[in-house]
């Protein structure tokens, strides 16, 4: 990873209300003790990152947006690789910052992402 690569940030439907995505898309739940899972750009393409969410971990995703390295490290969100689930799985760290701070900082990744646009979506058949 460097500064110029992209973290693939998979966006839950439950995630889009009023047809835009909500801060919530970039806001780490509890069960994720404060860090956001994404997936590395540099390993893994977004269209094959939705593939892998949906088919082999079976989980909901209507897309794909992202943020840089660059981007967290503005935000003071540190970034690290964790490829113990598997190898493209990266996470943005939030701990360290209150309830407060974790929400002002996901609506600064998702502005950033938004001005970037979806990088993939789901088609429909």
């Amino acid at each position: 990873m460097n500064v110029h690569t992209l973290l693939l940030r998979q966006i839950h439907p439950d995630f889009i209300q009023n047809q835009r995505v909500s801060s919530q898309a970039f806001r780490p739940t509890p069960k994720d003790e404060r860090k956001l899972s994404v997936y590395d750009g540099d390993l893994i393409t977004p269209a094959e990152a939705f593939k892998h969410y949906t088919k082999t971990l079976n989980l909901k995703s209507i897309g794909v947006l992202g943020v840089s390295v660059k981007e967290c490290k503005e935000c003071e969100l540190p970034v690290t690789p964790d490829p113990a689930p598997f190898l493209e799985h990266v996470l943005i760290d939030f701990s360290g910052y209150s309830n407060k701070a974790i929400e002002k900082k996901a609506k600064q990744l998702k502005a950033k992402a938004e001005a970037r646009g979806w990088l993939h979506q789901e088609t429909r058949a």
